[in-house]
């Protein structure tokens, strides 16, 4: 083996190493931050993630938190909160969920079914969190609704799905899309608001 072919080999190991050590560190971190006690499941972490509240957040079957390599591995983390006691976050079987993803119920839950396929960025919240009413934004009334994102749905990057919203199964919302209306089984969906683009051909 030559000098130039065996430093190639030794910096490419040392990358590596130092790489998983920090991303093993992270998610580590990460797990003895989280604060929620009702977790029913084990996912698989490929990126850290924070999981808190008072809720509960099921994971059925192989769930897949954070993508490596997909922007924001070494920057960023998951949040997923159950904050109130009747809140939920239930994930199904075969979901990736990538990087930099902020998932919150604080209302009647959100659910995402099986074998969803979801990019970095992604947001969901059940609540307005506040009052819109100016004169009773702390401490008022608090509008929620829960979400559902059915099965074999593609999520881009940077989408946002509010209170209230259905997912139609199949269906594919494009990157960057706000999400505040339902969307229907098997069609390409996008911009903000989100809308139906057209049918998805398989």
């Amino acid at each position: 083996m030559n000098i130039e072919l065996y430093s190639k080999i030794k910096r490419r190991c040392h990358r590596i190493f130092v790489v998983d050590f920090y991303i093993f560190f992270r998610i580590q971190k990460y797990k003895l931050l989280s604060t929620c006690n009702r977790i029913n499941g084990k996912p698989i972490y490929n990126s850290p993630a924070l999981l808190n509240g008072l809720g509960r957040i099921i994971f059925n079957g192989k769930v897949n938190l954070g993508v490596n390599p997909s922007p924001q591995i070494y920057s960023s983390y998951i949040h997923l909160e159950a904050r109130r006691i009747n809140s939920v976050i239930k994930i199904g079987d075969g979901v990736w969920i990538n990087n930099n993803a902020c998932i919150i119920s604080e209302g009647d839950g959100i659910e995402i079914g099986d074998n969803t396929l979801i990019g970095f960025g992604f947001i969901a919240f059940d609540t307005d969190f506040h009052d819109l009413n100016p004169l009773k934004r702390i401490g008022g009334n608090i509008n929620t609704a829960s979400v559902l994102i059915k099965k074999n749905v593609f999520i881009g990057s940077n989408v946002s799905v509010l209170k209230g919203v259905i997912i139609g199964e199949n269906s594919v919302i494009a990157h960057g899309s706000v999400v505040t209306t339902s969307i229907p089984d098997n069609v390409i969906a996008g911009g903000n608001p989100c809308r139906v683009i057209k049918p998805l051909n398989f």
